[in-house]
């Protein structure tokens, strides 16, 4: 188990708040996309950590082979 899930085909657009802390899902195993759930137990991906740095939209990757680590660079539209 150690493949990338793609959890969607399209980003997710999430509000955040600047300061806080977000997990992001690396493997896409997750139930609660795009942030970890510990579904990756057992592979060799952990989650990332994202600190918001304004408040405002940001669009998380879902695919989970984006080069931008963990926003979306539209890699997604090539699977």
């Amino acid at each position: 188990m150690s493949d990338r899930v793609v959890a969607a085909k399209e980003p997710i657009k999430v509000e955040v708040q600047a300061g806080e802390t977000y997990w992001w899902c690396r493997c896409g195993r997750s139930k609660s996309q795009p942030f970890c759930d510990g579904s990756h137990a057992g592979t060799a991906f952990e989650p990332m950590e994202y600190r918001a740095s304004k408040d405002g939209p940001v669009f998380f990757c879902q695919c989970k082979h984006t080069k931008k680590e963990p926003m979306c660079d539209g890699t997604h539209m090539g699977l």
